[in-house]
């Protein structure tokens, strides 16, 4: 079977050509899809949506409904392509991709910091500085704890991840010696 991710790729472009076409702006699509994605990925819209009772028109007003906001023109189409094409579950890693999009128009990534201790701004701001040179790009930091890394952190900008934590560090020096 494809990858969700795989088979979400197609509807984020698309969406994404429309974003970027339609007045209302890019910000304000991605802010409505991050919404969709949250209301997607929530388990009893997920019952609701699956069940064989309804049928698409009703699903998609279901879903309209359930955002609470009263969706633009577009924005409903898009939600009766998904519920038509039976892809209305996957507008969580459509999210996912359309912020990709996003970030790559804007020159910037998302870098998921994992430190062992808190952060203040002042450090992560510090942080991000540096590591926004390193990698050349904007950088919009997510910062999450886990204590088991013992001390330093852990960045994932796209595909890369630098690891300077003292887990990583103990991990190298045990396979440098079972080498």
């Amino acid at each position: 079977m494809a990858e969700l991710s795989t088979i979400a790729r197609p509807y984020a472009v698309a969406l994404f050509a429309m974003a970027q076409e339609d007045k209302a702006g890019l910000a304000a699509w991605s802010e409505l899809v991050d919404q969709f994605a949250a209301v997607a990925s929530l388990e009893d819209v997920h019952e609701a949506l699956t069940d064989p009772r309804l049928g698409d028109a009703q699903r998609a007003k279901l879903f309209g409904e359930l955002v609470g906001s009263p969706l633009p023109e577009k924005a409903r189409n898009f939600v009766e392509l998904l519920v038509s094409n039976g892809r209305i579950l996957l507008l969580p890693q459509i999210a996912e991709q359309f912020d990709l999009l996003k970030n790559k128009l804007e020159g910037s990534a998302l870098a998921e910091i994992t430190s062992a201790f808190a952060l203040d701004e002042t450090q992560v701001g510090e942080l991000v500085a540096a590591l926004e040179k390193k990698f050349g790009l904007k950088l919009k930091p997510v910062v999450t704890i886990d204590p088991a890394l013992i001390g330093g952190v852990r960045v994932v900008v796209g595909d890369q991840v630098l690891d300077t934590s003292v887990q990583a560090q103990l991990a190298r020096m045990r396979d440098t010696l079972a080498a």
